[in-house]
C-alpha cells in the first residue's frame, strides 16, 4: 500500500501484480464437417451401388432443373444435396 498525494487522506493506493491466463475463444461451426467412409468403396459391390444411386439422383435433379428456371446457386445446392445424401446412404459416415 502506498499513500496517495494527499497525506491527510484516509485512503491508500493499492498496487499489485497479477498473472492472468486467458482462455481461448473457440469458434464453433454451424454445421459439422461430414466425413464419409470412403474405404468401403474397396468392397466388390459398393462402387457399382454408389454409381447407380448417384446416377439416379442426378437424373431426378436434371429433370427438375429442366422443368423450372433456377439460378446457379440453386443448381449447386441440388448437386451438393445429391452427393451428400448418396454418400450418406451408400457409404455411411466415418466417425474417427
Amino acid at each position: 500500500m502506498r499513500r496517495g498525494s494527499d497525506i491527510a487522506s484516509d485512503r491508500h493506493l493499492v498496487v499489485t501484480k497479477m498473472k492472468l491466463k486467458l482462455k481461448k475463444h473457440w469458434i464453433t461451426r454451424e454445421i459439422a464437417v461430414q466425413r464419409f467412409n470412403i474405404a468401403s468403396l474397396r468392397e466388390t459391390n459398393k462402387p457399382n451401388q454408389f454409381k447407380i444411386t448417384l446416377n439416379n439422383r442426378f437424373q431426378v435433379l436434371q429433370d427438375l432443373l429442366k422443368e423450372e428456371e433456377s439460378t446457379m446457386e440453386d443448381n449447386w445446392k441440388g448437386i451438393k444435396e445429391a452427393l451428400t445424401s448418396t454418400c450418406q446412404e451408400v457409404l455411411g459416415r466415418k466417425y474417427h
